[in-house]
């Protein structure tokens, strides 16, 4: 069993409040789990504006098949959330 745990950390710069915010954040983190059938939650940064970091898990039986996964799901984010940006992410396989 592999697991891939992912750690992105995110930029809204649209967000004028803790409520725009969560707006966001709960819109996304829904369409993860829909879309993809991952684990998602917001897991820092929850009391800042316009800043989040966002945890994913992903279990599968192949190293390859869950890098793909979180490039995937990264390049999902970019298209689908173009007001949110990606500062960095680190992805670990277990």
């Amino acid at each position: 069993m592999i697991i891939a745990a992912c750690t992105l950390e995110i930029h809204l710069p649209d967000a004028a409040s803790l409520k725009d915010k969560r707006s966001v954040i709960k819109s996304l983190l829904a369409r993860l789990h829909n879309s993809f059938n991952v684990s998602a939650a917001e897991v820092d940064h929850l009391e800042l504006w316009q800043s989040s970091v966002i945890g994913l898990a992903v279990v599968s039986n192949s190293n390859v098949h869950a890098q793909q996964m979180m490039t995937t799901i990264l390049d999902w984010i970019e298209t689908h959330y173009p007001n949110i940006f990606i500062v960095r992410h680190k992805t670990e396989l277990r």
